[in-house]
Formats: structure tokens, C-alpha cells, sequence
């Protein structure tokens, strides 16, 4: 369970919540907004503590929960391929060793040098997908940021992200795009109000994603 709290109500975001994902697994995580998917995350990732339960994370975790979260606008993109890959446990060493490949991926041209407030939100997102996947996690945590992206690279990350599970990493992806869901994931939770309402197979759980939608907007 995660509370949050002010001077006169306790708001409950999650309530109840218990599963397990495995290794080798991608589970997407739908609900309607203010249903606690990205407060879900947030507690995997370590951002939040559960108030009341507990949570046990096994493996190196890497975090695409906002966009330009961990990064300084002030900085080039290649000086952020080192600050975040810092902050996600590598050395400096380790860094430089990836910093082409992260480069190539993400297909910044000049830009890479640039100080990254000048950067749009897609090419925000190209740098952090590319970090995030190069430093090899073993668990990839994934909150909207891909919608931002043209549909060629997006094209570029489901094939990332069908690498990074056929390795044995586990895949947390949150989204309102059932077709993401479909493409990329393997298993599906439903939340509502904070509660796990299905879990299941993609097309199950899509169907009554679909079913509650349609009931609250008729």
C-alpha cells in the first residue's frame, strides 16, 4: 500500500496490490489516469517507499519514469551519457566504453554536443532510451516516455526492448497504448482506483481495460 497524506485526508494510491514478475518477462501496466500505475513504478524504482507492505527488487534497475529526470539541462548530451550512467551505478570507464553505441542509437548528429535544454522532447527521450538500454539493467523501467518518439525509432526500440527479454531482463512498461501493449508485452496488469483488477495475458486484460473505459463513458 502507498498513502499519501495532508492536514485533513489520507489519499491511498495503491491498496492491496500483490504480484510477482519474472525474469525474462514484459509486463505492461494499464489503468485509467489516477489509477497508481506510475506511483507503481516509482515504488519498484525506489523513488517512493511502500507505507505499508513491502517490496523486494532483485537486479540493477534503470528508470524511464520522466523525461529528462536525471539529467542537467546545462550539459551536453554527452556530458549527461556520463552523469547518468553515473548515477545508475557504472563507472566513468564503463561509460566511455558504451558512449558510441549509446551515440549511435540515439542519432543525435551535432546536437550531441549541445546543451540538452535545447533539445525537443523527442530527442529527449532518444538519449535517455539509449542509456537506459546500454547500461545493460536487468530490470527496465518504462512510464509513457516512448510516446514521445517518431514511429521509426520507436520501430528501433521494440527491437531493443525484444532483445532485452530474449537476454532474460524484465520489462515494466507503462502506457495508455494498448497497440505498445500488444506489440511488446507478455503479461498485463489492470489497476483502477489503486486496485489490481485483472491480471492475465495481453488480450484479456486489454478486453476489459476496453469493457471498464466503455462503462465510464457511457
Amino acid at each position: 500500500m502507498f498513502r499519501q497524506s495532508s492536514a485533513t485526508e489520507v489519499f491511498e494510491a495503491l491498496k492491496g496490490i500483490s504480484c510477482e514478475v519474472y525474469d525474462g518477462e514484459s509486463l505492461g501496466v494499464i489503468g485509467r489516469n489516477g489509477s497508481g500505475k506510475s506511483t507503481m513504478l516509482k515504488i519498484i524504482a525506489g523513488v517512493y517507499r511502500p507505507t505499508l507492505g513491502k517490496i523486494a527488487v532483485q537486479g540493477s534497475v534503470a528508470p524511464l519514469i520522466e523525461l529528462g529526470a536525471g539529467f542537467h539541462h546545462d550539459l551536453t548530451g554527452r556530458e549527461n551519457i556520463i552523469l547518468n550512467g553515473l548515477l545508475l551505478g557504472l563507472s566513468r570507464r564503463a561509460i566511455q566504453e558504451r558512449e558510441e553505441k549509446i551515440l549511435d542509437f540515439a542519432e543525435l548528429g551535432e546536437f550531441v554536443d549541445s546543451p540538452i535544454k535545447q533539445y525537443s522532447s523527442g530527442m529527449f527521450m532518444r538519449l535517455a532510451f539509449s542509456i537506459a538500454t546500454e547500461v545493460d539493467p536487468d530490470i527496465l523501467l518504462i512510464d509513457e516516455v516512448l510516446a514521445v518518439g517518431d514511429a521509426e525509432f520507436r520501430a528501433k526500440c521494440d527491437a531493443r526492448l525484444d532483445k532485452f527479454r530474449e537476454q532474460g531482463k524484465t520489462i515494466v512498461l507503462v502506457t495508455h497504448d494498448c497497440e505498445a501493449v500488444r506489440r511488446l508485452c507478455t503479461r498485463v496488469l489492470l489497476l483502477d482506483h489503486g486496485r489490481l483488477l485483472a491480471d492475465g495475458p495481453p488480450n484479456s486484460v486489454l478486453s476489459k481495460y476496453e469493457e471498464l473505459v466503455h462503462e465510464v463513458v457511457a
